[in-house]
């Protein structure tokens, strides 16, 4: 506890539940943004691969999950694919269902991405304990899941694991 009693060192204040989650939204959305500019990707680039790193969802599933209509969706993976990230494909069950995966080189290319965030994002916390980082992706990662189970309750998008 500090001298006034906030338990906040010198120079830190205490936002608030709503104004400190919000800056910290925009803080992280601004580390997302100046790494996908290094790679010529717009955010929701970003967030297409992101998706794509572990899964191989059809059309439906990504415009759901990203929030998107059809055309949006189409206009999106067609971009990615002329850039050489994903690929479309059929499966034996439903032929009629389009479904996206990455290449190697989109794999590639969210890899270096992931370093790069992880390399951005390091900074942000690297004045936090060992104790307060894992609890802050204890709070983080709880949130995301109960906000995707709220939005999604038939199970059919699921946080990665």
């Amino acid at each position: 506890m500090t001298a006034d009693g906030t338990g906040l060192a010198r120079g830190r204040r205490n936002l608030g539940l709503l104004d400190g989650l919000v800056q910290l939204s925009f803080t992280v959305h601004a580390a997302l943004e100046r790494v996908a500019e290094r790679h010529d990707l717009s955010l929701a680039q970003v967030r297409l691969l992101g998706i794509l790193r572990d899964r191989k969802p059809a059309m439906q599933e990504l415009a759901t999950y990203l929030n998107l209509d059809k055309s949006s969706i189409t206009g999106l993976v067609t971009r990615a694919e002329a850039r050489g990230f994903v690929q479309r494909f059929t499966t034996p069950e439903d032929r009629r269902a389009v479904n996206v995966t990455l290449t190697p080189k989109g794999r590639e290319v969210t890899q270096v991405f992931v370093k790069q965030l992880e390399q951005e994002l390091a900074v942000l916390i690297e004045n936090l304990s060992d104790t307060d980082r894992r609890r802050l992706s204890k709070l983080a990662s709880r949130i995301v899941t109960d906000d995707i189970h709220r939005r999604f309750p038939d199970g059919t998008i699921l946080p990665r694991e």
